[in-house]
């Protein structure tokens, strides 16, 4: 081997690892055959339909843009009693007072719907649970809210920092009962990740969003819920309906062992609400087939590392990655892997560090984790040396696609 071709050899690594470089800044982009369009139009202003085991996304329409979610954002306030019996810091037997703020403002007085709570009496958790969630009771979700919080303001925050720590960003809360305000927002699809992370935490508790009435101060009352009478396999969650949001509502259906999970709003009755939602769920049980797109344990992906003993670390999802796919369909998908990189060492063996985000055509059809494969420690000073060269040539590539 002459001297020229040695040269070329131990160029070789350093050259590779340049060119990988530029291909992940400039981004991932894999396509993927078969997927149609989405073959269903819904009259909903908003809307979401998520297979919940997958976690794919059928259908949506304006499913980030924020929205007001009337009674809906009740989910939120059942979820911070949920999480606060889990903790201990509750128990179902916990004894809640009816101040006379929460009877004027959410009880008989009101003319909104209530759970008929007597104003100063004292109600168990586990009956308030059934008269916000049952009844959409107004009087107990402020007495809740003044139980946990101190006042219902407070609490709104409570309830925003814990959606936001959820992983969901847009939605901000300013009361437990959803009634206006200009400031409370949510988007389709966080309401359907939340009603996901409620059915799959709290299996026990999510049982109450399948009762069909409750009865309370000797007044029976039926669930609100129109998709619990019908014969889909509902089994929750809320609807909602102010002025400023129209008619909306949160629903959840099983059927042959897969769950689906709809949300709809803006419509313009109780009636096209409950014809919409039932609609898209019977399309999406309908209209898709499962396919496995990895293995449990298969490499995803892969990320740059800056200052490593390797230039790259191998990505994978904590199980099986598979979507549901419109059955017969041509469109492509695309896949791409989200990351701010390059990673930094040391990397963590299990460490959430990526997404992988898949797309078909405007609809965001999935959007799951990644982690670290392996650990990755600091590398040697030359191989350092050569990722600062590696990021000073490729930096300016993500600084400029940042801007586009």
């Amino acid at each position: 081997m002459n001297a020229f071709s040695r040269q070329r050899q131990s160029a070789a690594p350093a050259i590779r690892r340049l060119a990988a470089g530029l291909a992940l800044a400039l981004g991932l982009f894999c396509f993927v055959p078969a997927v149609l369009a989405q073959g269903f139009q819904s009259q909903a202003p908003f809307a979401v339909l998520l297979d919940s085991e997958s976690g794919t996304v059928l259908y949506e329409k304006a499913a980030d843009t924020l929205m007001a979610p009337a009674s809906m954002a009740k989910l939120a306030t059942v979820l911070v009693a949920f999480q606060d019996l889990a903790s201990g810091r509750l128990t179902l037997d916990s004894e809640i007072s009816i101040s006379e703020n929460a009877w004027r403002k959410g009880g008989a007085p009101s003319g909104g719907s209530t759970m008929f709570a007597v104003l100063n009496s004292r109600i168990k958790l586990s009956d308030l649970l059934q008269g916000i969630i049952v009844q959409s009771g107004n009087d107990a979700a402020i007495a809740l809210a003044e139980a946990i919080a101190g006042d219902e303001a407070t609490f709104g925050r409570v309830m925003t920092e814990r959606v936001r720590a959820l992983g969901l960003p847009k939605s901000s809360f300013r009361n437990a009962t959803g009634m206006a305000d200009p400031q409370q927002r949510v988007t389709a699809r966080e309401l359907a990740l939340l009603a996901d992370h409620i059915i799959k935490t709290y299996p026990e508790l999510y049982r109450i969003f399948g009762q069909r009435e409750f009865t309370w101060n000797k007044i029976r009352q039926q669930n609100r819920n129109p998709l619990l009478m019908m014969d889909i396999g509902a089994d929750g969650l809320k609807t909602g309906n102010i002025d400023e949001s129209g008619f909306g509502l949160v629903g959840s259906a099983v059927q042959n062992g897969q769950r689906l999970i709809v949300v709809v709003n803006g419509l313009k009755t109780a009636r096209e609400r409950a014809n919409e939602a039932r609609k898209l769920i019977e399309w999406g049980f309908r209209a898709f087939e499962r396919r496995e797109l990895f293995a449990a344990g298969e490499t995803v992906g892969e990320a740059s590392v800056y200052g490593g003993e390797k230039g790259r670390v191998a990505l994978r999802s904590k199980g099986a990655v598979s979507l549901l796919m419109p059955r017969g369909g041509s469109e492509r998908l695309a896949a791409r892997i989200v990351y701010r990189g390059p990673l930094s060492v040391p990397v963590e063996e299990g460490a959430e560090v990526a997404r992988l985000v898949v797309t078909r055509g405007e609809v965001k059809t999935l959007d799951i984790p990644l982690y670290a494969a392996e650990s990755v420690q600091a590398g040697s000073l030359q191989s350092r040396a050569l990722d600062a060269l590696i990021e000073a040539a490729t930096g300016w590539v993500r600084k400029a696609l940042s801007r586009s």
